[in-house]
């Protein structure tokens, strides 16, 4: 009989508070030893890893041998390229219908800390976006009770009146869905209507954690798992791209991450639509979760190798440095990451749980970052163009001009030499 691993081991992975361990309907058995030592064999081959493979990695008991091949595997896609953008977020919204567990930002109508911002506001905060080199707006907020579909168009009409040629990301499938049902509309005909306005791309947050033994106890109200991947599916037929994400260090077990990023592989082999898988460590506080603790850096490290291992069909994997923090991010890019998000300048969801790593930084600081990881930085478009090398350190006190930038994204074969 093979040997289960030991709980010893189990110290190096997630496991959920004693409260919530039972959730699993069906909870898996814990993977052995020869389990895990013949997964990390699997995935060393490069070979694609089923669901117990995947969870028998999060057990795996060597952490920094399960970091070698993560790391290689993402080497002979990415080489020593580690990516970055100049971004900044913008929340038009924390007033929302929803009641989410976890959530410490969103606030009722009338609540005190309740916010909506005006078309003015958001263009002030596009156009210093521009002014600073900003190649994308990220905005996702709250689903508001009072705005109807003109009230989103004027939000991206609002950016694109500021910065025309500014990438928007916005609008989680949770917002989508939100919108499509108070309008009436299909997600494809909403879609349309927000492309029309300006929208390029679709974030991946709401995704949570899709097994609804988890979601319904998170976030019951929220769209479901399978309504989240419908979405995306739709957008992507469409020719919108999108990212993709995992709440991850809460109440979920193991089988619920391998669930989670099984889907997302299945629906990237269907459409090929996903930028980048960006796993999101659990914030604890201001929430009423009751889960009162940060994600520990071995788990996140863990996360980060796993998902370069299972999900073979993604180029990107995102160590995202507002959730994990700089230095964590930035060890992450020897564990299968090769991104680590962007200037960011005003994040507000994950700060408003208690996230420490603080809300922006500069590129001189991202450029620094990535250097001492012994990568060589690249700044990427939204949908990971790349803008321009920085290959050595001579270059970093040279600035480009947005339009520069624009000029690359617009034509990537004329510019190849200079990137």
């Amino acid at each position: 009989m093979l040997s289960p691993v030991s709980s010893s081991h189990l110290s190096w992975s997630h496991e959920p508070p004693p409260r919530y361990s039972s959730l699993n309907p069906k909870p898996a058995p814990m993977p052995s030893l020869q389990a895990a030592q013949k997964a990390l064999d699997a995935a060393a081959a490069g070979q694609r890893l089923d669901a117990d493979q995947a969870l028998a990695l999060f057990v795996y008991p060597d952490l920094f041998e399960l970091a070698a091949v993560a790391d290689d595997r993402n080497r002979m896609v990415n080489g020593r390229d580690a990516f970055f953008n100049v971004n900044r977020h913008i929340n038009p919204t924390n007033i929302c219908a929803l009641s989410c567990k976890f959530c410490a930002f969103s606030r009722k109508p009338g609540e005190a800390g309740g916010y909506a911002l005006e078309p003015d506001e958001i263009s002030r905060k596009a156009a210093e976006a521009w002014a600073s080199g900003a190649t994308e707006v990220h905005m996702v907020g709250g689903l508001h009770p009072r705005w109807r579909l003109d009230d989103y168009l004027e939000i991206l009409k609002a950016v694109k009146r500021a910065a025309p040629n500014i990438h928007i990301k916005a609008f989680t499938a949770v917002e989508l869905d939100w919108m499509a049902r108070r309008m009436r509309l299909s997600v494809a005909d909403l879609l349309g209507e927000l492309r029309n306005a300006g929208l390029g791309s679709l974030p991946g947050g709401g995704a949570e954690i899709f097994v609804p033994y988890v979601r319904d106890l998170i976030c019951d109200t929220k769209l479901t798992g399978e309504g989240w991947i419908d979405i995306h599916r739709t957008a992507h037929g469409m020719g919108l791209r999108s990212n993709a994400t995992m709440l991850y260090g809460h109440v979920e077990d193991l089988p619920a991450r391998v669930d989670h990023m099984m889907r997302l592989r299945a629906l990237q082999d269907e459409t090929n639509g996903f930028n980048v898988f960006i796993p999101l460590a659990y914030q604890p506080e201001n929430n009423n979760l009751e889960v009162g603790h940060h994600t520990f850096g071995v788990d996140d490290l863990r996360t980060i190798a796993v998902a370069r291992l299972v999900l073979d069909n993604f180029r990107n994997i995102k160590a995202y440095w507002i959730m994990t923090g700089p230095h964590m991010a930035q060890t992450a890019l020897h564990f299968g990451a090769n991104d680590v998000d962007g200037t960011v300048v005003e994040e507000k969801i994950a700060n408003m749980a208690g996230s420490t790593s603080g809300k922006s930084l500069t590129r001189p600081k991202l450029l620094e970052l990535i250097r001492l990881a012994d990568r060589v930085p690249v700044e990427r478009s939204t949908t990971y163009q790349t803008i321009r090398r920085f290959d050595d350190a001579t270059q970093d006190s040279v600035e480009w001009s947005v339009d520069q930038k624009y000029a690359v994204i617009a034509n990537p074969e004329e510019h190849h030499d200079h990137c």
